[in-house]
């Protein structure tokens, strides 16, 4: 394809207005998968790349590319890159490594669906039974087991409490929130323990906004949500090295837990790295995973605000154990203490979600729009000029840019429009700082 040519088709799917020529359309200019290139997937035991073509003979490689939830179960819609997949037969989840059995295997049309037997290399089916794969799972044979590449999804940015109105909603609200949480891998939920609130996370106003509407509209929920909350997070911008010591003697069988530990700042993205440099045995290898899972679990309540701490590599250098007293339990708040005592000492800061945002406006209102972001602590990185309207790209704190749909059209007079997406983590002003030590709540 040399791309010279772009179809654009005009139409309104909630009016069924342009829908049959968009679908001929992807029929006769798209590319069928016999002209695609070949997939390269990475077996798992040995990671050597292998090839896979569109082939109904080959061994399976599918990936699960959307989960959706209705009255009557999961649906998990797959696309198979190679081989064939039959109703009532068991495949092998490769991201999970686990077993998973194909219940029922569906064509879909809109909301009908066709039960057929059997679906082959090409096709997008989907299948009512799986269990344990989510979004972006690989699915394969067990005897030739092969894995794609990891999807990834940006953090939520923002979060907000919500409240059942009634009995009968709080029953089915934690529901509905699992079963949207499964749909979308960029939607959290989760119970803060300090306030009992239930919180709800995801990229944006109009997502948490869509969320809200689906709650009521497919689930029947009817719900008091708060105002968004931007989702801050907290890092170190320097090594320290602190130890911590678990020890507990009751008379009889008692604790101990002693971890040395190294905490050095990552760069912006990296998240979380845990390495073991012991030697000698100090701490035996079994009780690794604790002290893993002990720092992790520290790592979610942050020292400044009480947000969760990324981009940090943790190193266990040494400690010791005692051959009775010793525990996983011991050695998991062990490491969580060590974890705080070293945070403390590593500078830790507030870190700010920043936006990718792009607006695109006629020529006139250039000023007035790039004033307003400036006043919105905005970065201009680019401005581009297309016929008679300007397009501004640049970066924007999202704790600025709450309501600012509406501003824009009012500056513009309805001409203009804007889209964001989540960009990274950068460390927040001193006035953001001040605000929510002062709050001395958890934002996020």
């Amino acid at each position: 394809m040399t791309r010279q040519i772009v179809p654009v088709l005009c139409g309104s799917s909630k009016r069924n207005k342009g829908v049959q020529p968009l679908l001929d359309a992807v029929v006769d200019y798209l590319p069928s998968p016999l002209d695609m290139p070949a997939v390269t997937a990475t077996n798992p035991d040995s990671g050597e790349i292998m090839i896979s073509t569109a082939d109904d003979e080959a061994p399976l490689l599918a990936l699960v590319f959307k989960i959706q939830t209705d009255p009557y179960g999961k649906l998990s819609f797959i696309r198979i890159y190679s081989g064939s997949l039959e109703a009532g037969k068991t495949v092998y989840n490769a991201t999970k490594m686990r077993r998973e059995r194909i219940g029922r295997l569906v064509k879909m049309h809109a909301n009908c669906r066709k039960d057929i037997s059997a679906a082959y290399a090409g096709e997008i089916p989907a299948i009512i039974g799986l269990k344990e794969s989510v979004t972006g799972d690989t699915l394969c044979g067990e005897d030739h087991p092969l894995l794609l590449g990891q999807m990834e999804f940006s953090e939520p940015v923002i979060s907000s409490a919500i409240e059942p109105k009634t009995k009968d909603d709080q029953d089915r609200l934690g529901i509905a929130l699992h079963r949207l949480a499964e749909e979308d891998p960029t939607f959290r939920t989760h119970v803060d323990a300090e306030t009992g609130q239930t919180l709800i996370s995801g990229m944006g106003e109009l997502h948490l906004e869509i969320i809200i509407d689906r709650l009521q509209r497919e689930f029947n929920v009817n719900a008091v949500v708060g105002q968004p909350q931007v989702a801050y997070k907290e890092t170190i911008t320097r090594p320290a090295k602190a130890e911590g010591r678990f020890i507990k003697q009751s008379g009889g069988h008692g604790q101990y837990g002693h971890v040395v530990l190294e905490l050095e700042p990552l760069a912006t993205g990296e998240g979380y790295k845990f390495v073991d440099k012991t030697t000698g045995g100090s701490i035996p290898k079994e009780y690794m995973s604790a002290i893993d899972a002990g720092i992790q679990e520290a790592m979610q309540t942050g020292l400044v605000s009480g947000s969760p701490m990324i981009d940090i590599q943790a190193t266990v250098t040494d400690g010791s154990y005692h051959d009775v007293d010793s525990s996983e339990i011991a050695f998991k708040l062990a490491a969580s203490m060590a974890f705080h005592n070293a945070a403390s000492k590593a500078h830790p800061v507030i870190l700010e979600p920043l936006m990718k945002i792009e607006v695109v406006m006629p020529q006139e209102y250039m000023g007035d729009v790039i004033g307003d972001l400036n006043s919105r602590r905005g970065r201009i990185e680019e401005t581009e000029q297309q016929n008679s309207l300007q397009i501004i790209r640049g970066l924007v704190p999202l704790e600025s840019m709450f309501g600012y749909v509406t501003i824009l059209r009012s500056i513009t007079q309805g001409r203009g429009s804007s889209t964001m997406q989540f960009s990274h983590y950068d460390q927040a002003p001193v006035h953001i700082v001040e605000a929510l030590t002062r709050q001395g709540s958890k934002i996020a």
